[in-house]
Order: structure tokens, then C-alpha cells, then sequence
């Protein structure tokens, strides 16, 4: 993918629905009786292999390519079935961890597996406090990497009080699934609060759940019941087109419903801070979450220091928030932020050796990176590491840079959002 500088860009238009709403309904929809339907489900390959695994145990899924309407005919807590040779999740670590916390419930062994990537990422952060509650969790390969073989627990699971030294809704969300199936109540302690999808969800369709400060704690043996799930747009997704709103010259974008879940906009509450033209039109609640018009038209930013509890609420955004610190005004400070050393690929790396390339002024840190604003980028070969939020980001660099920026492997893209691409183009981006 070859990207030039823009002219300016303008238009309205809605981003995909959202990529962790959309996996919890079609699991969540599979453990509860009845039918649930989604409307507004991300068709990214990430999702699309969260439908695979659980129509392979058994679960009829109504989904045809082209259609963001999805209906899951869900068996209850214990309708799951054993599927045929191991299960793939792809490139989907929301895939993996989440039905980890889902099969140590059940009554047949599974094996799971993903690309490359997943193979890569830690998954001991699952296995451990599952493994404390009873289930029988092995590494292949060791080590606390995939694929996993998960057992049925020879007593069954028990609850318990995890303290967790990270806040990850993957995490969080795959104690709570284990604890639907323990002979106690099961409780998780963050050190900040991450995104409450799966509470949400979960409190919507019957389970006993509820939040102290940053404690969710889950009842067991719930009856869940089908229900319809409006999926909001992507915040995640929307950041891009924020970004490209915001710095290149003469734009004014409205993205239109986009999920603004307080455990989720962080990257609004640090660029009002900075000082962009940012509005938020028409706030409503879809399904008990808020949902709104966002708004952005091309501002001049200053630096801010990010950190602490605002990491979680904006970790897959902090990419292309590097990519606008380039164009601040002073030094932008990113901390608390190791997590990004292990997603799709070393984000705190990636974004520091490919912005370096383009000419910023940006250094590493063992948490995060410092930003030097104000140095004028210039278009170079980038490696994506096959990391869509990478990719993404320095496709909007792309458009304030002088000359050809090149994306390699710029398909991946298609994890999160097939048609990027095609959006940016339709609000001018390569024109």
C-alpha cells in the first residue's frame, strides 16, 4: 500500500462495529438459551474465527459474508460440545484467552491453537489464575504459550479472589467466564479499571454480576438468556480518522456512532487536553452503551503526559496517538504502557524504529516512548509486523508525510477493518 500526503478531507461515516462487543456477543449468545441477534458485527478475521470455533462446538451461527447481522441459537452454560481436532482462533488473543475462561467449564478436553502471532503471546496470564480455580491448563510448547490443551477439572472449579498485576479486560473477563461454572463466588481486582464489555454484557443477560471500585465479582451457575445486541462503532477504529481529522490541513470529519463506553475514551479526554477541535453530537445509550457522533475538524496539538489509569481506557489507540505526538507542539510523555510489548507485535518498538525512519524525534522507554514534536515526516518503506493498528497508524502518517510512504503486508488490516482503506479514499485521502 503506497500513501502520499493529503489535500484535506472531508465527509460522514460510520466505522465498523466494535471488535470486543462483537466477540463477547457471539460467546456470551452461544452460553445463554434462546437466540441473540447482532446487529452491526465486525466482520474482521478476528471475529469471523470467534464464529468458527463456536459453530464448531455445536453452536448454530446465522452469518453470511456481507450481512453485519449475526444470529446465535445458544445452547445454555453446558451446550457446548466437543469439536473435531483443535481449534483456531487465528490472530484473535480475545479468542483465545476469553474461551480459555469458557472450556475449563466444560466436560470434554480442547485443544487450542492460533497463527503465528498468538503462538507468540503470553497466555500465562490466563493459565495461572485459572489453574488457581481448578482447571487443568497445559502449554504445548511450554512456557505459557499456545496452542493449549485444556482438561476438565477432576474437582471442578472453584472460586476465588484474583488480583491481578495487570488491567486487561482479556483477563478480567476470562476469571469471570471460568467463574459462571465455579462452586463460588469469583472476584478480580485490577490495578485500573480495563474496558467493562464483558460485565455489561453479561449483567444484561442474566448473570449475577457486580463492580467495586476495581473489583468485578461474578455469581455462578448462571441462566443466561438470549438477548439483541446493537454493536456501536469501533472507538478503536475511529481513532484513525480522528488522527487524520485533526492534522491534516483543511479536514472536518463526523464519524458517526461510535461507542464512547468510559472505559474506552481515553483517546477523547487526552486530545481535548491537547487541544483539538473535537466535538461529541447525539450521545446516546445503545444496549448500556453509550454511543455517539464524533466530530473533528483539523487542529493545532500540544503535547500531554499519558499514564497511569488512562492506559487501559485508550492501549490499542496509543499507536496512532504516537503519530500525532509527532505533530505537537512539545514533548508528549507515553508511560504505564509495557503492555503494548505484547500484542499483535512489539508496538513500543514498531512505532519507535519506523516513526525514527520517517524523521521523528522519538525514543524508547521500558514502559512507553517520549515524543519530540515538530519535525516534519518524510514517506519511507514501513514493515507493518503484519499488526493492523500498525499499519493503520502509519497510513494516516503516510498522509502528512512528504513523498511515497510504502506499508508492507498493508492486508492486515482486514483483522479489524476490511474496508480502511476504501474510507480513507472516500473522504479524499488519495486524491
Amino acid at each position: 500500500m503506497i500513501v502520499t500526503r493529503a489535500k484535506s478531507l472531508k465527509g460522514s461515516f460510520q466505522v465498523p462495529g466494535d471488535k470486543s462487543i462483537s466477540h463477547r456477543s457471539v460467546m456470551f449468545g452461544a452460553l445463554s438459551m434462546g437466540t441473540t441477534e447482532v446487529t452491526n458485527f465486525l466482520e474482521g478475521a478476528d471475529c469471523l474465527s470467534t464464529i468458527s470455533c463456536f459453530r464448531r462446538m455445536g453452536i448454530h451461527i446465522d452469518y453470511t459474508p456481507g450481512n453485519s447481522t449475526v444470529l446465535v441459537r445458544g445452547k445454555g452454560l453446558y451446550g457446548l460440545t466437543r469439536p473435531e481436532g483443535m481449534l483456531d482462533v487465528g490472530n484473535s488473543g480475545t479468542t483465545m484467552r476469553l474461551m480459555s475462561g469458557i472450556l475449563c467449564g466444560q466436560t470434554f478436553q480442547t485443544q487450542l491453537t492460533g497463527d503465528s502471532s498468538i503462538q507468540k503471546r503470553p497466555m500465562g496470564r490466563v493459565i495461572d489464575p485459572l489453574t488457581q480455580m481448578g482447571a487443568d491448563i497445559k502449554s504445548l510448547p511450554g512456557g505459557g504459550l499456545a496452542p493449549l490443551t485444556v482438561t476438565p477439572a477432576k474437582e471442578g472449579l472453584h472460586g476465588i479472589h484474583y488480583i491481578s498485576k495487570v488491567a486487561s479486560a482479556q483477563v478480567k473477563s476470562a476469571i469471570l467466564l471460568a467463574g459462571l461454572y465455579a462452586d463460588s463466588p469469583t472476584s478480580v481486582t485490577e490495578p485500573y479499571v480495563s474496558r467493562n464489555h464483558t460485565e455489561i454484557m453479561l449483567k444484561r443477560m442474566g448473570a449475577d454480576v457486580s463492580v467495586s471500585n476495581t473489583t468485578a465479582i461474578i455469581a455462578p451457575d448462571a441462566r443466561l438468556t438470549g438477548d439483541r445486541i446493537e454493536v456501536p462503532g469501533d472507538i478503536s477504529s475511529a481513532a484513525y480518522f480522528i488522527a487524520a481529522g485533526l492534522l491534516v490541513p483543511g479536514s472536518e470529519i463526523l464519524i458517526k456512532n461510535v461507542g464512547i463506553n468510559p472505559t474506552r475514551d481515553g483517546i477523547l479526554r487526552v486530545l481535548k487536553a491537547m487541544g483539538a477541535s473535537l466535538e461529541i453530537l447525539n450521545i446516546r445509550n445503545t444496549d448500556s452503551e453509550a454511543a455517539g457522533d464524533i466530530l473533528v475538524r483539523h487542529s493545532n496539538l500540544k503535547a500531554a503526559e499519558i499514564g497511569g489509569d488512562l492506559i487501559p481506557t485508550l492501549i490499542d489507540e496509543i499507536p496512532v496517538i504516537a503519530v500525532m505526538a509527532c505533530f505537537a507542539e512539545g514533548t508528549t510523555v507515553i508511560c504505564d504502557a509495557a503492555e503494548l510489548k505484547v500484542k499483535e507485535s512489539n508496538r513500543i518498538d514498531v512505532m519507535v524504529k519506523n516513526l525514527s525512519s520517517m524523521g521523528a524525534d522519538i525514543t524508547a522507554t521500558e514502559d512507553g516512548m517520549i515524543i519530540r514534536g515538530g519535525k516534519p515526516l518524510r514517506g519511507t518503506l514501513i514493515d507493518s509486523m503484519e499488526d493492523h493498528r500498525i499499519a493503520m497508524s502509519f497510513a494516516v502518517a503516510g498522509l502528512l508525510s512528504d513523498g511515497e510512504t510504502t506499508i508492507q503486508n498493508a492486508s492486515c488490516v482486514n483483522i479489524s477493518y476490511p474496508g480502511f482503506y476504501q474510507d480513507l479514499d472516500r473522504l479524499g485521502a488519495f486524491k
